[in-house]
């Protein structure tokens, strides 16, 4: 489970020790410490605000690309209370453009009638050709909202937040959920 950074903080002033969390990386410093070791200072931001971690340097080395500002990132924290306040060390650090789209399993499509169809068949098969594990289902929406049938594709697609997007942008789509 992700944690914004007051949850997080609130967790380890009650005993946590780790946790996961999300954000953008706003800056980023790279320091020598005591014994001649690279370490580096993280600035992330999310909803709740702005936090600083450090990372120590074998993961410093590892995850250097994605801790560059701008990126948002996929932490695995742990944390010391400390009388200065919580310390967080970062001990993995992933995408979170690419831990959302391995997230997305499916797809639900809804439509007030076929018309476009003619125009997701081709979005669809670029899809499929890419294989991937989602399905895809469509939901046409009856008698102004008071039935819907669902219909869902035998075929298994790559499915991701920029196809939905695509998707959502097709006129005559009511709604895509990714689900």
């Amino acid at each position: 489970r992700v944690q914004l950074y007051t949850d997080f903080e609130r967790a380890v002033r009650a005993g946590a020790t780790a946790g996961r969390l999300a954000g953008t990386v706003t800056a980023k410093q790279e320091r020598k410490t005591r014994l001649g070791k690279r370490m580096g200072i993280i600035q992330i931001s999310d909803p709740s605000g702005q936090y600083e971690a450090v990372i120590f340097e074998e993961g410093l080395a590892q995850y250097r690309d994605l801790l560059e500002p701008g990126q948002s990132v996929l932490i695995l924290a742990g944390a010391d209370l400390r009388p200065e306040g919580v310390s967080i060390r970062i001990q993995s650090v992933e995408s979170l453009e690419k831990q959302a789209s391995r997230e997305v399993t499916n797809l639900r499509i809804y439509l007030r009638d076929d018309q476009p169809l003619r125009h997701l068949a081709p979005m669809l098969g670029q899809s499929a050709r890419e294989r991937g594990d989602g399905r895809i289902s469509f939901v046409v929406v009856r008698d102004g909202g008071a039935q819907e049938v669902e219909i869902e594709l035998r075929e298994r697609y790559s499915v991701s937040h920029q196809v939905a997007r695509a998707i959502k942008a097709v006129p005559g789509v009511l709604e895509v959920e990714l689900v």
